[in-house]
């Protein structure tokens, strides 16, 4: 839990390093000074650097700053949310027809704005030949690479090789366009409902 800035006459101490309420730098002036500066403004002095020598003070409207923060905040967790790891599971040595099946899932993940989660599963004397996985992971990289980008480098865990691949369009950018697409369906179907009507009206 985050904890909250001391503000106007909780800030006790003798002289601060103000800033202004546009972000311009007023420099060292005695706490009372600056108390006075921001009843001037109708703002509020809020303490954003406590470790500094002296503390760093800011005008701002605490109670506006306090609001965006927290809009800040829930945006950043709805984000967090909505992001799904999906995970691919080949072998170092996947026949091509199947790496080419699984290849077209991950595109379809990435495709949807999702990460992938790819993991080599290596077995018995396979664990002695890690450059089966890396070379595999790179092959996948460079199939993928209109449509993913590599965010975590291949790294061996245990027996299994891990990769993770983030889509290169974000989810929000790919459901606006869904979404126009869906308008663009509709709008075209509604265009030939009304060309329709009117030749069965001539």
């Amino acid at each position: 839990m985050s904890v909250e800035p001391r503000i106007n006459d909780r800030i006790r101490v003798p002289e601060v390093r103000l800033v202004g309420p546009n972000g311009e730098q007023v420099g060292i002036v005695r706490i009372e000074d600056a108390l006075r500066r921001a009843a001037d403004f109708d703002l509020d002095l809020v303490e954003v650097a406590p470790q500094a020598r002296p503390p760093v003070c800011k005008l701002m409207d605490y109670g506006k700053y306090k609001y965006e923060s927290a809009q800040k905040e829930r945006a950043a967790r709805r984000n967090q949310a909505h992001t799904v790891v999906k995970e691919m599971k080949l072998r170092p040595k996947i026949d091509p027809h199947d790496y080419e099946t699984k290849k077209g899932h991950i595109v379809r993940f990435l495709n949807h704005g999702d990460k992938v989660k790819v993991t080599i599963m290596f077995r018995g004397r396979e664990q002695s030949r890690p450059e089966l996985g890396f070379r595999l992971l790179e092959q996948l990289a460079e199939d993928i690479e209109d449509v993913g980008y590599v965010e975590y480098s291949p790294k061996q865990e245990g027996r299994n090789m891990i990769m993770v691949i983030a889509p290169v369009k974000k989810k929000s950018e790919v459901q606006g366009t869904r979404s126009q697409q869906r308008r663009d369906r509709d709008r075209k179907a509604e265009e030939e409902r009304q060309r329709a009507a009117d030749e069965a009206g001539s």
